[in-house]
């Protein structure tokens, strides 16, 4: 976002650490009173408002002034952007899962991988789904019932069968070109999804396989498991496919994402799962499903203007430059503030809209390329929810146990999350997923697209 910077001043960052101080005590304080979930039950949506409202409270200027300056942030191209992707991604994975998608992956990768390697393949499973859907929630929804099922017919040990599955279905979310954080972190550093997931595969991929050889050597069951595997339809799973292969191709997000929905949609109607008034429906519902993260984006990007515009943000960077000194400092620096900026909201997405437009703004200075902030703040934003007691993914598969498991337990069974930590602090000093295209700050794409472009201006949206 282009806006005009003042001298830095950490009084004009007190609206973001409200909104912070508020989701983190709200929460803190639920929770001392015995509510479930409790640092989900006071929407993120609601929480922003404070912070915007304290900002006008204590922002200089006229009420015009700043209800335009937070209107100007609401609107920012890629605020606009990143919120039609949401809107979009909801009514495909709605559409997708009522016309019977998620059931004919499960039921598939059920039926094709021996029960003896039960815990591996719940993590490769739920590593696929979240991968499709673009939701780690939805992964867990989906095989929750039935790793708790297997675990105990397996004698496995349900904390590490709990484990896999929270590590699989994040480690989805973090690759899914449609889940709400690789949306937020590629529009906030204005990049493409192909380049950022390519970038995540380096880092996850053997993440992935290291923890798979692992599930496989110390999550075989004792006993013969069994479980009844319902019928499947390839058809069903064809959307998913089509979503994933378009988007690493490097097709157009709307595009992609449209085109999955018509998809969805032919295939539900083609088997009866829905007529095309119903259809409709369950497109609305997509899109009313996203209705907390789209106000929450919006008002996110109406409070970064106010705050940058009072020199909240050239604070922050003033701040942060006493710890940085190169690329690789840097890219340390913005890995550690998204990591501790979920460990105070539990929200990966909110993590990766306060601190995108940070490290965007520091990008250019320290040369560290954006499709890289990109990767490195999805992941860990990622991390921090998967190991927190109090983020959502623990507290459903530890509920998944009826209080039999605590959040706690299975906290040291996310294998997967801790290396993925680990090949990502690799990858700063060993630059293993650095891409061959390198980034040209001067017109702010890769190289590859100013030869092609024949130095002219660049294109105002890159998607």
């Amino acid at each position: 976002m282009e806006m005009e910077k003042k001298k830095g001043s950490g009084y004009a960052f007190i609206p973001f650490a409200v909104f912070i101080g508020f989701y983190l005590i709200s929460g803190i304080v639920l929770q001392a009173r015995g509510v479930e979930m409790a640092f989900y039950q006071i929407p993120s949506s609601i929480s922003i408002i404070i912070g915007v409202v304290s900002a006008f409270l204590l922002f200089k200027g006229s009420v015009d002034h700043k209800v335009n300056s937070f209107l100007k942030g609401c609107g920012d191209e890629n605020i606009i952007i990143m919120c039609i992707i949401y809107l979009l991604a909801g009514a495909f994975s709605t559409v997708s899962e009522k016309m019977g998608g998620v059931d004919s992956v499960v039921n598939l990768c059920l039926s094709v991988i021996p029960l003896q390697f039960v815990v591996a393949g719940l993590f490769l499973i739920a590593v696929f789904i979240s991968t499709a859907t673009g939701t780690s929630i939805g992964a867990m929804v989906a095989l929750g019932s039935i790793s708790v099922g297997l675990a105990q017919k397996g004698n496995i040990n349900v904390a590490l069968m709990l484990g896999a599955l929270v590590g699989g279905s994040l480690a989805g979310d973090n690759l899914s070109i449609i889940s709400d954080t690789t949306i937020a972190a590629t529009r906030t550093q204005n990049v493409g999804n192909r380049d950022k997931f390519i970038m995540n595969s380096k880092i996850s991929i053997p993440a992935i396989i290291i923890t798979t050889v692992l599930l496989l050597i110390m999550g075989r069951p004792e006993n013969t498991v069994s479980v009844e595997i319902g019928s499947y339809s390839l058809l069903k799973i064809l959307p998913y496919l089509f979503v994933l292969v378009t988007a690493v191709m490097g097709m157009n997000v709307f595009l992609v994402l449209f085109s999955g929905i018509v998809i969805s949609g032919a295939v539900g109607m083609f088997y009866g799962s829905f007529d095309f008034i119903t259809l409709t429906q369950q497109i609305f519902n997509g899109f009313a499903g996203m209705l907390d993260i789209f106000v929450l984006s919006m008002f996110t990007g109406g409070l970064a203007n106010m705050v940058r515009e009072e020199g909240g943000i050239t604070w922050v960077t003033e701040k942060i430059k006493g710890f940085i000194n190169s690329r690789k400092s840097a890219e340390i620096s913005f890995s550690a503030m998204t990591f501790l900026t979920d460990l105070a909201v539990a929200n990966n997405t909110v993590s990766i809209l306060i601190t995108g437009p940070v490290a965007k703004d520091m990008s250019k200075k320290y040369a560290v390329d954006p499709r890289r902030i990109a990767s490195l703040i999805d992941i860990f934003s990622c991390v921090g929810q998967g190991i927190i007691p109090y983020g959502a993914q623990l507290l459903i598969a530890a509920g998944l146990t009826a209080g039999v498991v605590s959040p706690v337990q299975i906290i040291p069974y996310v294998w997967y999350l801790f290396l993925l930590a680990f090949f990502a602090i690799l990858s700063i000093f060993v630059r293993f997923t650095d891409l061959k295209d390198k980034w040209n700050y001067e017109y702010d794409m890769p190289e590859s697209e100013v030869i092609a472009l024949g130095n002219q201006e660049k294109p105002e949206v890159q998607i």
